[in-house]
């Protein structure tokens, strides 16, 4: 996923438009166990007058990958903002992208990975997201 976000936060720096499909088939690098253990602790993180004003955290998968995203990105200032705004991240492939084509980054593939990895969909489920 860190990969994934690096290859794309560049590319919609260059003035790239891109969506990012299968969002709960990428891969985070780690053991399994310890991941979820590290998205739990990140969520119990809150506010201590008022948990209902935040911080909010993501536990959807496309929600997952366009915050990575956007923490690559200058969002500072206004090319980070436009480059933000030219990314799309979807769950599965909606019809509005099944035409198109498809390019995968091989830079990113889960196969260069020779230690153990799980599956952002599955840290997902694990968080609290409730797949439809």
């Amino acid at each position: 996923m860190g990969r994934l976000a690096s290859i794309v936060a560049k590319r919609l720096l260059n003035g790239e438009k891109i969506a990012i499909v299968n969002a709960e088939k990428a891969v985070i690098s780690g053991e399994k166990r310890s991941i979820i253990r590290e998205f739990k602790e990140f969520l119990e993180i809150g506010s201590v007058i008022n948990p209902k004003h935040g911080p909010i955290h993501p536990r959807r998968p496309d929600n997952i990958i366009r915050r990575v995203v956007r923490g690559m990105l200058p969002m500072d200032k206004a090319k980070g903002r436009k480059a933000f705004k030219r990314l799309k991240v979807y769950i599965n492939i909606p019809p509005e992208v099944s035409g198109r084509k498809i390019e995968t980054i091989p830079e990113a593939s889960a196969s260069k990975l020779k230690g153990k990895y799980v599956y952002l969909g599955l840290v997902a489920k694990e968080i609290g997201w409730k797949e439809v």
